[in-house]
């Protein structure tokens, strides 16, 4: 039978505060610990296959006998920005940050941009994208100016209203930005983000799923490609294709969400295929983490939970589902609505896996793209280190 190994990321779910946290102002934050003292947070099976049993949790009882193998991951890359942290998953270390920009684009970028465009920006300081709309969008579909903005993260996100500019010309404007920014080589971003909003005035203005990224190419090979090479699939669901700019993607699978996400994951458990599906949850972070919404991200990961009970049941004897994060964002953590420095879980389950296994602490985000290649019998050069040969039967 073909193997199979379903990644799925839930975008943001940190378990605690990294050792150099501090670096990032993020001492003291535990997305996990946030939402697991929410009334709304129920995952029966999470917590059966053994995530309140990895190292340094402690915000629940764990249980006696998992059913998966478990540990926390370190995040080696020097940031905690989805690109990155994605990057590492499939195999690669960034030791450099991307630039970031807590006082705005500088004239240098902005005035180019400015130019190519034929339109003016308005904002251009780090924002709550929500609170953008609010304060910017009226303006903006008087003028015709861009709303751009960034965050803590490597991003250059602009935000249009789709009946003042249309999506196709919105994303011909940001395949613009991402082509400067990545010329210039200094000011290139980890990702350009299309941003498009509908409403009539601030009081109803709201953010579309119409979102694209333009990405950056990822700088050597991941995961995808040698899977891709070995003649097997590489299913991207959700943000994966635009994160790696389609490099090694070979099927591209839009979702609308969390749920659809996972509806696309239940209908791809159905499907005969042999190689990787890699999913990316993102509404655990953009819609709760960023918000500081933590009943609803709470919430978020119960519906997961009794999504995953689906899933599960229709896993095949050689499939391997693992479980894991691209870096925290901790609703609770108010000093900040940025990413936060954690560890991430990671949670390997399925007929070929042991119950059980502690894996305690592994050094990096890329040992489970080391894994996924092991696993599947891919030859990969990769940053990681395989830990399949502890949790196999």
């Amino acid at each position: 039978m073909a193997k199979r190994v379903f990644i799925i990321v839930l975008d943001s779910f940190g378990i605690g505060a990294l050792p150099d946290a501090d670096k990032f102002g993020d001492v003291g934050a535990n997305t996990l610990r946030s939402i697991a003292g929410s009334s709304q947070f129920n995952t029966p099976l999470l917590r059966q296959m053994g995530l309140f049993n990895i190292d340094g949790v402690d915000c629940a009882q764990e249980v006696e006998k998992p059913t998966a193998s478990f540990a926390r991951m370190v995040e080696q890359s020097m940031g905690k920005d989805t690109t990155i942290g994605h990057w590492e998953i499939a195999g690669i270390i960034s030791p450099r940050p991307m630039p970031t920009y807590p006082d705005g684009f500088p004239p240098e970028v902005v005035e180019p941009f400015e130019k190519a465009v034929g339109r003016k920006v308005l904002c251009n300081k780090p924002y709550s994208g929500t609170q953008a709309l609010v304060d910017y969008g009226e303006e903006h579909m008087k003028t015709g100016k861009l709303i751009l903005y960034t965050s803590a993260d490597s991003v250059f996100q602009v935000a249009a209203h789709e009946e003042i500019i249309p999506l196709q010309e919105q994303y011909r404007i940001c395949q613009i930005a991402r082509d400067m920014m990545t010329a210039s080589g200094k000011h290139a971003v980890g990702r350009v983000i299309a941003r498009p909003f509908i409403g009539h005035d601030k009081t109803d203005f709201k953010r579309t799923t119409n979102r694209h990224d333009f990405s950056l190419n990822p700088p050597k090979k991941t995961m995808l490609d040698f899977i891709g090479s070995a003649g097997m699939q590489t299913i991207g669901v959700g943000k994966i294709y635009d994160i790696f700019a389609g490099v090694g993607v070979s099927e591209q699978i839009k979702s609308k969400g969390n749920y659809n996400g996972m509806e696309i994951t239940l209908e791809l458990a159905d499907r005969d295929f042999e190689g990787l599906a890699f999913v990316n949850l993102v509404d655990f972070d953009m819609l709760y983490g960023h918000r500081n919404n933590v009943d609803g991200y709470a919430a978020a990961m119960s519906e997961f939970d009794g999504q995953l009970s689906q899933f599960v049941k229709k896993m095949r004897p050689d499939d391997l589902l693992i479980i894991t994060a691209d870096h925290g964002c901790d609703p609770g953590f108010t000093q900040s609505t940025d990413h936060s420095r954690e560890y991430t879980p990671m949670i390997a389950y399925g007929a070929p896996v042991r119950e059980g296994v502690n894996l305690h602490t592994r050094a990096t985000f890329a040992d489970i793209a080391a894994t996924t290649c092991d696993y599947l019998g891919v030859a990969a050069q990769l940053d990681g280190t395989s830990f399949w040969p502890e949790i196999k039967k």
